[in-house]
């Protein structure tokens, strides 16, 4: 083929200048590209046919399927496109023109940035999945990866239950395995929100409006991280607001506590689950706190007492805590326990499930009439056997391990019997002064 070109300068620049006329006329003529959609018979016993796309590069093919499929009867090969103006068929037609024209623009960036041209790449850019085109699944796998060594085993377990959700949210409502970054916007966004709280597990109910958020909150969180990875050219989520409703802490009366503590249980998991239960309402310690104490925790205080020196496993905040005498009682009720010296533990350990489901069992015998976990022991330490006996908050909030009051003084809020004892000093302390003033009235 002969070029007629005009070139100017020396001749060094014109052979320069030349070099590159004839490597991009290369590039052009070895990437000429080819779209075709193609069909293929499903295995099962079906009239239908899958849509597939073909691109054909320099001789060379890829083929990705459409997720689409269309009767045999409806489908024109001549023409490469649905046949008739049904819904579903124009709806068929619109989706292979956006697919074709998706097509050429991948490969029009692919040009523009002086990549070599294959039918492989321009596929893998039009999917997301070449290195300048991440996906959301490409993110959550970096995300876990890089995570998994600095989170908690407990927090990457709810991360995975959020990467659960949002792969059947794809394949569910979109009918697709994925969905490059590029397409993760504020619509995207509200839209599986909507999901999220429709969204049933196997193992439990849908999502409430708190659990709706976390899933919501962790994927804000790997958005952000795909920012930073400059993957994401901007965050989806900086228009949406995390709506978290404020929750009452469930917590034990000092009246609740003490009919646990007085009542005795014939079978000895239960009666065993009982005591760590009561352990932690007198500590204030969460579950896998408890779980990790070791005979080394167990120390002699500056006052002379028995003191816990432990770590809080979520923050890796220090603890120090001096062992109230309830608490202590059942450290040494089961100190001689062989299976508890052998391992060098404190207390005999239960799985969290089996705990929580006991602790029903245990609310029900006692006629308590309120949903019991673990967790509500950590709650009672907090609230009526610390802060309702006049306990300092601050005292409380460093017992607790949080790393801000603000965290310690929702506690605080809910303490109703609390806030009745401090107004009734307050009207003693009002009518003292009156009658005080009173004396000494000049008639």
């Amino acid at each position: 083929m002969y070029i007629e070109v005009a070139f100017k300068g020396n001749w060094p620049s014109v052979f320069y200048q030349l070099f590159i006329h004839l490597k991009l006329h290369n590039m052009l003529e070895n990437s000429r590209l080819s779209v075709i959609f193609i069909t293929r018979k499903l295995e099962r016993e079906t009239e239908n046919l899958m849509l597939y796309a073909r691109i054909t590069v320099d001789g060379k093919r890829a083929e990705f399927s459409l997720n689409r499929e269309l009767k045999a009867s409806l489908w024109d090969n001549r023409s490469k496109r649905g046949r008739g103006s049904s819904k579903y068929v124009t709806s068929v037609n619109k989706y292979l023109d956006q697919v074709f024209t998706g097509l050429h623009e991948a490969h029009r960036q692919l040009l523009q940035e002086g990549e070599d041209i294959t039918s492989a790449k321009i596929k893998a850019r039009y999917l997301g999945t070449d290195e300048q085109g991440k996906t959301l699944l490409n993110l959550i796998s970096y995300h876990n990866a890089t995570m998994r060594t600095s989170l908690r085993p407990g927090t990457m377990k709810n991360y995975y239950s959020t990467e659960r959700c949002i792969k059947k949210y794809l394949k569910d409502e979109l009918k697709i395995e994925d969905i490059p970054l590029n397409k993760l916007n504020y619509g995207f966004i509200t839209d599986f929100e909507q999901y999220v709280r429709k969204y049933k597990p196997s193992t439990r109910m849908g999502c409430a409006n708190n659990g709706a958020m976390k899933h919501m909150e962790r994927l804000k969180k790997m958005s952000r991280l795909g920012v930073r990875l400059e993957w994401l050219e901007k965050d989806p989520f900086a228009n949406f607001k995390l709506r978290f409703e404020k929750t009452n802490r469930q917590f034990l009366t000092e009246r609740e506590l003490q009919l646990i503590e007085q009542t005795t249980f014939k079978k000895s998991s239960t009666e065993q689950i009982k005591d760590l239960f009561i352990f932690a309402c007198y500590t204030g310690l969460s579950f896998v706190d408890v779980e990790g104490l070791k005979a080394e925790h167990l120390v002699k205080g500056i006052d002379g007492n028995n003191w816990l020196y432990t770590k809080r496993t979520k923050t890796d905040e220090p603890l120090r805590i001096p062992l109230l005498p309830k608490a202590m009682e059942i450290i040494e009720k089961y100190k001689s326990e062989a299976r508890i010296v052998i391992g060098e533990g404190l207390l005999p350990q239960y799985s969290n499930q089996m705990i929580n489901r006991t602790l029903k069992e245990i609310a029900d015998t006692c006629d308590i009439h309120k949903k019991m976990t673990f967790h509500t022991a950590r709650h009672t330490f907090a609230t009526s056997v610390t802060l309702s006996n006049g306990v300092p908050i601050e005292t409380v909030s460093k017992l607790l391990g949080h790393t801000k009051l603000s965290t310690t003084q929702v506690y605080a809020r809910v303490l109703e019997k609390k806030v009745g004892e401090d107004m009734q000093n307050l009207i003693d302390i009002m009518e003292s002064k009156n009658k005080k003033h009173n004396d000494f009235r000049v008639i």
